[in-house]
């Protein structure tokens, strides 16, 4: 069966930089772009970044733009998520996502859009 496993969230102070991965198991990894959501306690799940499945197209929440970069190792079949200069809204579980269908920076911002999700992984930021 297809599982997507996050790895790397943490407990960390304001400004310090994390790298969350996200290793994918039982699916054709290549064939999918992959999203990064996130969401707080009470709030609704938001998009952070995705990745086309070559790599060759990236999109961002503006929140996290200039700060997040999203990567992917096809070979590896991991997407990545190198967070810099963190910040304590930056605080959620965060959740990775295989997307199945045409590129659409309109369609990959939206939960309901994506066939495959992880269990998620904490980041909590201090100030």
């Amino acid at each position: 069966q297809v599982q997507l496993v996050e790895s790397g969230g943490g407990l960390v102070q304001a400004g310090v930089s994390l790298r969350l991965s996200c290793a994918a198991s039982g699916l054709s990894f290549s064939n999918y772009d992959m999203g990064w959501f996130r969401q707080a306690p009470g709030k609704e799940r938001d998009f952070v970044a995705a990745i086309s499945w070559i790599g060759g197209n990236t999109f961002y929440a503006d929140s996290v733009k200039g700060r997040f970069t999203i990567s992917r190792d096809n070979a590896k079949n991991t997407v990545y998520l190198q967070m810099n200069s963190l910040m304590p809204e930056d605080t959620a579980v965060y959740y990775c996502a295989a997307y199945s269908k045409a590129w659409s920076t309109t369609r990959i911002t939206k939960p309901y859009e994506y066939t495959y999700w992880g269990q998620g992984t904490q980041v909590t930021v201090s100030s």
